[in-house]
């Protein structure tokens, strides 16, 4: 396996993920503990703190690195659950702290001075004078760029900063504004800011009505599709809505980032890592997203043009695929 090309950074949502990812070829892992502390808190999902430790010594052992995402933001005077998880990440051994809070990132610093700080997405720095701050304030090491700027927008915040980068390679292409979800929050009384719940399933139904399927999240009907038309998961942020007479996606459609055709733009650009979002998903994903970026970034890092088939459209949300805004910017 070669790494120094770009660092290729993937999900773990359980145990059995992380070893599946170190196994398939990523240099880092990523994952959270089990409560409201990381943005990805669903049931049968995420760490306790001797497994946490566990899956440090099981990547270490192989030479690889595991991030602790502590990436949602305390409730008013209850701030003590990601208190304890940042103390918690320093005990297990991990290699840095992924936070979005400012209260949190205060915290780390102080109690926790040698324990590197990556600032999360969902703290939505996109401008130069954002990682300053993080950077000047907190001594942020690392930021993960939020989904909104193009390939050109981030070579010049990284020439501005020169701050190592994170950026999203595949998965979800996301809100466009992480950290400020709210529709969710209205519509199940659960914060996917605070508690890390965003459509959680216990909210989520599809029902058949008149030869289609309604996907509805609690009393509100998202979408509706039609006999041969694939049922997407019911989020907010992807559903459709009326306006002007007319149905559309008005914020997101269910489509797909694959990134994986322009990494040399992104290695141009001074890109440190790249990202593979899907803590939710299985094992299955977890192996055929990684191998696939593994060995395309391998032949890249001897000079040799990827010639890995990109047969990861199948499994990317909707079964479509985009480079978002990095060809296109956010406007």
């Amino acid at each position: 396996m070669t790494s120094s090309y770009l660092e290729l950074v993937c999900p773990a949502g359980t145990p059995a993920a992380l070893r599946t990812a170190i196994d398939a070829g990523a240099d880092t892992v990523y994952c959270g503990f089990r409560d409201c502390t990381n943005a990805r808190n669903y049931p049968g999902l995420n760490f306790d703190q001797d497994e946490m430790a566990e899956g440090v010594a099981y990547a270490h052992e192989r030479g690889r690195k595991v991030l602790v995402a502590i990436n949602t933001f305390p409730r008013a005077g209850d701030e003590k659950p990601w208190h304890q998880a940042v103390d918690n990440a320093a005990n297990a051994g991990a290699d840095a702290v992924i936070l979005a809070d400012l209260g949190v990132l205060d915290y780390a610093t102080r109690r926790h001075p040698s324990l590197r700080r990556h600032l999360s997405v969902q703290a939505s720095a996109a401008n130069a004078l954002s990682v300053q701050f993080y950077r000047d304030h907190f001594d942020v090491k690392r930021v993960v760029l939020p989904r909104v700027l193009s390939v050109e927008d981030v070579a010049s915040l990284i020439q501005e900063t020169g701050m190592e980068t994170e950026v999203f390679a595949f998965g979800s292409v996301g809100p466009m504004s992480e950290g400020r979800c709210f529709l969710s929050s209205y519509i199940t009384g659960l914060s996917p800011t605070s508690e890390g719940a965003c459509a959680p399933a216990s909210h989520v139904a599809y029902k058949k009505e008149g030869g289609c399927t309604k996907s509805c999240l609690g009393n509100v009907t998202l979408n509706q599709f039609g006999k041969d038309e694939p049922a997407a998961y019911p989020t907010p942020c992807k559903g459709r809505y009326m306006a002007l007479d007319h149905s559309s996606y008005l914020f997101e459609e269910p489509i797909g980032l694959n990134a994986i055709d322009i990494l040399p733009q992104l290695k141009a650009a001074g890109v440190t890592a790249l990202k593979i979002e899907g803590r939710q998903r299985s094992r299955a994903y977890v192996a055929q997203v990684v191998s696939a970026f593994r060995k395309a970034l391998d032949g890249l890092a001897l000079g040799i043009a990827p010639t890995v088939a990109n047969d990861l459209k199948q499994i990317a949300e909707g079964g479509q695929e985009t480079f978002g805004a990095y060809k296109k910017g956010w406007r």
